[in-house]
């Protein structure tokens, strides 16, 4: 019998791509004795964006997630996603720092590692891969399956063979974008089954609504694993569906030998509990097939979708989805999965936001084009990196790493007053400064994640709510009409995008007159605390007026009252998106006040520091 293996995803991918990876470790872990008994070859349950999540977010420790599923699956393999030089976080990280952090995972309770790289580097992957190796782990190396004019059969067949010389212990394809075809997948797990020994694991997300056939055609050409969802979370951005895949290859020669009744069981458990995290569900996470084109995957539309709807910007999705190949393109065509991902579709939401492409570039973007992240798949667009790096930059051609010092005594030294544990210094080597407030508060018993909210709650007369769903008579006619985005609040004209009876409309409000929350009556006319935004800083008022693209924190700030700066110089330098902008003087002049400070939250309707003009 030719039996296929399940490798589960609800704990990990199935939340990630259709709720922005908000599952919290208490709402799995009561279900996880029933997982564990099932029988699948692994449960994927740590690594991708979870890390980020658990700590920006969440407000959890990852690695007390990891202990306490490594406590509750005693009988499974655990399963992660790490991205080879690129570890967890968004830049190359030393090879001490690369040892040190796969030592940890092992230790803790990571049985597999599936070792990818964005830009399909092999270079990129082979520390991690004998890092593993080393801690008599399994190491999975993995191709980042895209399509473009350079990514062809040869291609991926070439870097299976090199996977499989590093010492890889199986082959991975992650399709992380659902571009698969049943005909390109039986091609690809057919050339790769011929050119190397080893057992392939399929991985299709279902975006596009072909992920069922491939993972069919897959095992039908040789793949003996494969990657499923439990339906509560399955489909769409997500996966095809665990029971269904069981089902289709029941009674066959591949049959998975899993139990449908246990796997429903821990469904019926799984249903109940997504319905606690509704405010994170979006309308991008279903069937699309635009996918096939932008190639955006699924573990970055629910995350991209809950970012541009909190900037207000939502209506706006198309035109970024419209944007990505361009700027794709521009890059040298990299397969889209984090950090790449997130580098271009963070830099497409601000080509689009800031009405001019490359207006501003992102610092990941300009690391990019030096090089720092690997080979571009093809040449880059050699004017867009001049208009980001200048003309004059040198771009490396070497390993990135092997231009980096060991990092793992400095990062301790900089975080020994709060770093309590080796973990706690490597979570702060991910995310610097999220990582020192997180650790903080922990240590101070005062963390707070962020609020799950009810529908109950939002549908009382609470002032912090208003409803974005409702229907309007007017003259004995009834209209359906749905808030999609706005522009920013405080504008004297502000847009509403909203649909009315499924026709998209642009509205444009005046405020003539406001009350304050909380019960104050009209005062007739509209307050001249208009000028001020929520935070206290001003708005806008003169050409000097630095502002922001896009929602963020500071990060940076390089400049300070009484400085001289050139129209075009970094004066902050902001994190949005996971992604650090740079903001540039918008004229020549005088610095002559600055109203933020490193850590602050700001809105593009904010000054968030003044230039006196020459």
């Amino acid at each position: 019998m030719a039996q296929v293996h399940v490798s589960e995803l609800v704990l990990r991918d199935g939340h990630q791509s259709l709720i922005a990876t908000r599952l919290r470790t208490d709402d799995m872990l009561p279900i996880c004795s029933k997982l564990d008994a099932i029988g699948f070859w692994s449960l994927e349950a740590w690594g991708g964006a979870t890390f980020d999540t658990c700590v920006r977010y969440l407000k959890e420790d990852p690695w007390e997630r990891l202990k306490k599923l490594r406590a509750a699956l005693p009988n499974s393999r655990i399963q992660m996603l790490l991205r080879g030089q690129n570890l967890l976080g968004y830049r190359h990280y030393s090879d001490d720092v690369v040892r040190a952090f796969v030592k940890q995972s092992a230790d803790l309770g990571v049985d597999v590692f599936r070792v990818f790289d964005a830009m399909n580097d092999i270079r990129n992957l082979r520390v991690s891969i004998e890092a593993v190796k080393k801690h008599g782990k399994h190491a999975e190396g993995t191709i980042s399956f895209t399509t473009s004019p350079v990514h062809d059969i040869n291609y991926f067949v070439e870097m299976a063979k090199e996977l499989e010389s590093i010492g890889s212990d199986t082959i991975a394809i992650k399709d992380m974008a659902g571009l698969l075809t049943p005909k390109s997948t039986t091609e690809l797990v057919k050339a790769i089954r011929a050119a190397v020994k080893l057992p392939i694991h399929l991985h299709s997300h279902a975006t596009s609504g072909l992920a069922s056939m491939n993972l069919l055609k897959g095992v039908e050409n040789g793949a003996t694993i494969i990657d499923t969802c439990n339906s509560s979370f399955s489909e769409g951005a997500s996966h095809p569906t665990t029971e269904s895949l069981v089902a289709a290859l029941q009674g066959t020669e591949y049959d998975t030998g899993l139990s449908l009744a246990s796997l429903q069981e821990v469904t019926a458990y799984f249903r109940e509990v997504r319905r606690k995290y509704w405010q994170f569900e979006s309308e991008f996470t279903g069937v699309d097939t635009r996918v096939l084109v932008n190639q955006v995957p699924g573990g970055m539309i629910s995350n991209l979708s809950n970012q541009l709807k909190e900037q207000g910007a939502l209506n706006r999705m198309d035109e970024v989805l419209a944007e990505i190949p361009r700027v794709r393109e521009d890059l040298g065509f990299p397969p889209l999965v984090t950090p790449t991902s997130q580098i271009v579709g963070t830099q497409a939401v601000l080509n689009v936001m800031t009405g001019a492409r490359y207006k501003s570039v992102t610092n990941e973007v300009k690391n990019y084009f030096l090089g720092q992240y690997g080979k571009a798949p093809a040449k880059v667009n050699v004017d867009i990196r001049n208009i980001a790096v200048g003309y004059d930059a040198e771009v490396i051609d070497c390993r990135p790493a092997d231009l980096l010092e060991d990092e793992m005594e400095r990062l301790r030294h900089e975080s020994e007053a709060w770093a309590m544990t080796e973990e706690d210094v490597l979570t702060y080597a991910m995310f610097p400064d999220l990582a020192k407030t997180f650790l903080q508060e922990r240590n101070a018993g005062s963390l707070k994640p962020e609020q799950l909210l009810t529908k109950e709650a939002v549908s009382t007369n609470d002032s912090r709510y208003a409803p974005n769903e409702f229907k309007v008579t007017l003259h004995g006619e009834t209209f359906h009409i749905k808030l999609t985005g706005s522009g920013h609040a405080g504008e004297e004209q502000r847009p509403f995008y909203v649909s009315v009876d499924g026709i998209a409309e642009e509205v444009i409000v005046e405020t003539l007159s406001e009350i304050e929350v909380g019960g104050s009556k009209s005062s007739g006319k509209k307050k001249a605390a208009a000028k001020v935004g929520a935070s206290g800083r001003p708005r806008p008022s003169h050409e000097g007026c630095v502002t922001t693209a896009m929602p963020g924190s500071i990060v940076e700030i390089k400049v300070k009252a009484g400085d001289k700066v050139n129209a075009g110089d970094a004066v902050l330098v902001i994190e949005a998106m996971k992604m650090e902008n740079e903001i540039q003087a918008s004229v020549t002049g005088i610095v002559v006040a600055v109203h933020v400070k490193k850590g602050d939250t700001v809105t593009p309707d904010e000054s968030l520091l003044e230039i006196q003009p020459e």
